[in-house]
């Protein structure tokens, strides 16, 4: 039985931020991982009810997104929804990495993104948000 495939949200008011994002990770961002699916999002209202309903696997923000952006979003999310699914920030300045961290982010990306990083950075984030088997 293949392993259903681990969501993740990207938010981003601009497609193209979006589709840097999801061009940077890949459709399979570790071997150990499988392939991931995206559910793209341009609207708050659409990311704050995709988290509410708990299928996403993990939130990559855009934190320069209108007229909201992904660090003050990251924020809201981690002290409102508990057991907050795993969430990256993608900033433009290595600068504003202080800002993800006031927001709680389990991570930052920095423009331009590194595939390698990228993949490497949501793979990391990825596995520890995953829930060990044990056998009994």
């Amino acid at each position: 039985m293949a392993e259903q495939a681990m969501r993740i949200l990207v938010f981003s008011h601009k497609p193209e931020v979006r589709e840097s994002i999801v061009n940077a990770i890949g459709r399979r961002p570790a071997a150990d991982l499988g392939r991931v699916e995206y559910v793209e999002l341009a609207k708050i209202s659409h990311v704050l009810s995709e988290m509410d309903a708990g299928t996403v696997d993990l939130a990559i923000l855009d934190g320069e997104a209108q007229p909201t952006g992904g660090i003050g979003l990251t924020r809201q999310l981690k002290n409102e929804i508990t057991d907050c699914p795993p969430i990256v920030v993608a900033v433009r300045r290595k600068d504003d990495r202080w800002l993800a961290t006031w927001s709680q982010a389990d991570a930052v990306l920095v423009h331009p993104l590194d595939p390698l990083t990228a993949a490497e950075t949501v793979a990391d984030v990825l596995r520890a948000r995953r829930v060990p088997v044990v056998p009994g």
